[in-house]
């Protein structure tokens, strides 16, 4: 019996940022050098493949640093971010401290002290209780920066004093809400001071435009990435505001609804930026099971980012 024809319009850019890269080579890096175990505060980047997989290559995954014993093993603090209270406890234990920060995060950090450094209050655009947002907050006292999560918030913000104001965002939010929040912000308070570029980071930008473009041809957007990942589900919001009927998020090909799944003639197939490429060909090779699938390739841009590892992963040797 023959399978009806399926289009599957692969966006790119899809998948792992060079933040996420780095994040992961450095605990692989770190095992390399050391040995297992090595600690790792939080997941390490928001994907349970991924993290699984680290798993069983002798990470051990904590949720604080009292979780982890007394000794010189290492502890890798994830690409989200942390409160500067973490490193200084992680000090006075005289804990070996990896930081594997994505660095466009850390610019985001080092704004926000810029800013308060100069008397400015400060706002940051975020989703409240995302790891990169308590990671940010926490590189300052409390009260020094505010949280807005909307526009109707950014409408009733009242600062200490409107002339001494500057805003940040965080790096994996929707492209158009930040933007209509920050022009409510700058209405409001036209001397607001933002960051000298973008904060929203290069790879949560590109992979909302490569969604863009193809919203329209599809009849289902599927986004492999992990629920908790921000990046991810602003994709499922990003294909539904752009004229896709349907979008979703799915973490795995075991995880897809057949029953759901009849009738399509075209849909679009994009990946958060932590999922890795081996999740987005195990939903191809699924779909190939029940349709006759044609994958074209929609490539937005080409990207050539990286970042180094931290120096002392780069400068040791593995022991003998």
């Amino acid at each position: 019996m023959s399978k009806p024809p399926l289009t599957i319009l692969l966006a790119a850019p899809r998948g792992f940022c060079a933040g996420v890269v780095r994040a992961i080579d450095i605990v692989e890096r770190a095992l390399k050098l050391y040995g297992a175990p090595v600690y790792v505060r939080h997941e390490i980047v928001h994907n349970k493949f991924v993290v699984d997989d680290l798993k069983a290559k002798g990470a051990i995954f904590v949720d604080e640093l009292d979780e982890i014993p007394d000794g010189d093993r290492p502890v890798i603090f994830s690409a989200h971010g942390v409160p500067k209270a973490v490193p200084q406890a992680a000090r006075q234990r005289q804990l070996f401290q990896i930081d594997a920060t994505c660095p466009l995060v850390t610019k985001v950090h080092m704004e926000a002290q810029r800013h308060h450094n100069e008397g400015l209050d400060i706002v940051l655009i975020g989703h409240k209780g995302h790891p990169e947002v308590i990671g940010t907050m926490g590189q300052l006292p409390e009260g020094a920066i505010t949280l807005i999560e909307t526009v109707k918030e950014a409408e009733s913000f009242s600062p200490h004093d409107p002339a001494k104001l500057a805003y940040a965002t965080q790096t994996t939010l929707s492209v158009d809400d930040t933007k209509e929040i920050v022009d409510t912000l700058k209405r409001r308070f036209p001397e607001i001071r933002g960051p000298y570029k973008e904060d929203i980071c290069y790879a949560t930008t590109n992979r909302q435009e490569a969604v863009k473009s193809i919203a329209e041809r599809l009849d289902l957007l599927l986004v492999v990435g992990a629920p908790n990942s921000s990046n991810s589900k602003r994709l499922v919001e990003v294909g539904l505001k752009n004229g896709c009927p349907s979008a979703e998020l799915v973490q795995r090909a075991q995880d897809l609804d057949w029953s759901r799944l009849k009738n399509l003639s075209t849909i679009g197939l994009t990946a958060g930026a932590s999922a890795p490429e081996v999740l987005v060909n195990e939903i191809i090779d699924a779909f190939r099971a029940h349709y006759d699938v044609t994958v074209e390739n929609v490539v937005l841009r080409e990207e050539n980012v990286s970042f180094k590892l931290p120096r002392e992963l780069r400068e040791a040797k593995p022991a003998a």
